[in-house]
């Protein structure tokens, strides 16, 4: 997801199946690229939407709502204000309203990557796979879009929840074309390559992972799978090592306790 606004992808950068509407710091942006001849309703809207945008950030929804709500009673044709105010309807749990202000925001504005990428999330997350890949792509035909990846690996996400696995495996081979060292695309792609036998190429995905970003519980519990399968036994005691030591109460190092490998 990324907000106009602040300076907020993806919380969960290392779990299999996300798209998600959390925020986080590296998602957020300007909300408008301004000129001297912005209007001054323009300018009213621009401002609020940022505030609103800053004010979701934090948790804020009451108040991030206000914002919007003012943003667009200055300029209801501005799309940014549109598509805050669906990140924070969907975060009420309003999705009638959200939908309508994301499909607000992209006619206003269809070549807008936020909106498009946000309504694609917006979409997967209710199990509307097919639809939501659609935006997904629209938003990456933007060659201003500085995140492209990003939405390669929500395509490749739905695609794999919609049982698609040849369709998510091309988004995520994209999204890491484009960033060699993209940490979900690389763990999505360690577990589709783990699911097809092909231990020896999850594990190079995983590794590549492992210095790129932090390991979380499931990174690596599939590490001491993967390892175990391969038959190397020092680096699956040192995977499991760090499970036990790191997550001693995730679901993932009950598993191990469990011997419950698959």
């Amino acid at each position: 997801m990324r907000i106009p606004g602040l300076g907020l992808v993806i919380a969960c950068l290392m779990l299999p199946g996300c798209a998600t509407q959390q925020a986080d710091d590296s998602m957020l942006k300007s909300a408008s690229n301004t000129t001297g001849d912005e209007t001054n309703e323009r300018m009213r809207a621009r401002l609020h939407t940022e505030l609103a945008a800053g004010y979701f950030g934090f948790g804020n929804m009451g108040v991030a709502l206000e914002e919007v709500k003012e943003a667009l009673r200055a300029d209801p044709n501005y799309s940014p204000a549109h598509n805050v105010a669906g990140l924070v309807y969907a975060q009420l749990k309003e999705d009638g309203l959200a939908e309508q202000s994301y499909q607000r925001a992209v006619s206003l504005s269809p070549g807008d990557y936020d909106a498009n990428n946000n309504y694609g999330e917006f979409l997967c997350q209710r199990k509307r796979e097919e639809e939501s890949i659609r935006y997904f792509l629209a938003a990456v035909r933007n060659p201003l879009y500085p995140n492209p990846d990003r939405s390669y690996v929500n395509a490749g996400v739905c695609s794999r929840r919609r049982g698609d696995m040849a369709g998510a495996e091309n988004y995520f081979l994209m999204a890491l074309k484009l960033r060699p060292n993209q940490a979900q695309a690389l763990y999505q792609m360690a577990e589709i390559t783990y699911g097809r036998r092909e231990y020896d190429a999850a594990k190079n995905y995983l590794n590549r992972l492992t210095t790129v970003a932090p390991a979380s519980a499931e990174v690596l519990w599939l590490g001491v799978r993967v390892e175990r399968r391969l038959g190397d036994r020092n680096s699956e005691a040192s995977y499991a090592l760090q499970l036990r030591n790191k997550f001693p109460n995730s679901k993932e190092a009950q598993a191990l306790y469990a011997g419950q490998f698959e």
